[in-house]
């Protein structure tokens, strides 16, 4: 029985590499699109990264700038994602395949890897197979929130069908 069954509540975290680029800006997104929708209270969304480099620090000061631009704030503090965490998550959201790997790596067994997914397969025109890219090198700051925004509508139109929220 998932998490869901028993509460009502889906629980989605969001997972990049380092949690302050990708990550926090899908789960901001999420956030206001869920707040929008008037169902906050049916959500528990958080985000998170493979990796430990970051933990403890805010979003990259240029994640923050770029969502703030556009109404969102991202107050997240970055944390990484534990072998725990499956129980506690129904959807577990990667930014890209080598997320992926590592979530499948980590994951206990058969059916924690089964809440794995790709974010961008929640997006209508992205290809098969389709990653969040790295702004932390690139600078691609806003792509990430133009990506995010357009897989978060459809992540959300998908759960609510899939839970009838």
């Amino acid at each position: 029985m998932t998490t869901m069954a028993k509460s009502g509540v889906v629980r989605v975290c969001f997972v990049c590499l380092g949690n302050i680029c990708r990550s926090p800006t899908a789960e901001a997104v999420f956030r206001r699109d869920v707040e929008a929708a008037g169902i906050a209270h049916r959500f528990e969304i958080d985000s998170a990264g493979t990796g430990d480099w970051h933990v403890g620090e805010l979003a990259h000061p240029r994640t923050r700038a770029t969502a703030e631009q556009h109404g969102i704030a991202i107050t997240h503090r970055a944390q990484r994602f534990t072998s725990a965490d499956f129980a506690r998550f129904d959807w577990i959201v990667a930014m890209d395949r080598g997320n992926v790997q590592a979530l499948r790596d980590l994951a206990p067994d058969d059916g924690a890897r089964a809440k794995i997914h790709m974010f961008r397969a929640w997006e209508s025109d992205a290809p098969l197979h389709a990653e969040v890219p790295d702004p932390y090198y690139s600078g691609q700051f806003d792509l990430v929130l133009e990506i995010c925004e357009r897989a978060s509508a459809g992540l959300l139109a998908h759960l609510r069908a899939k839970h009838g929220i």
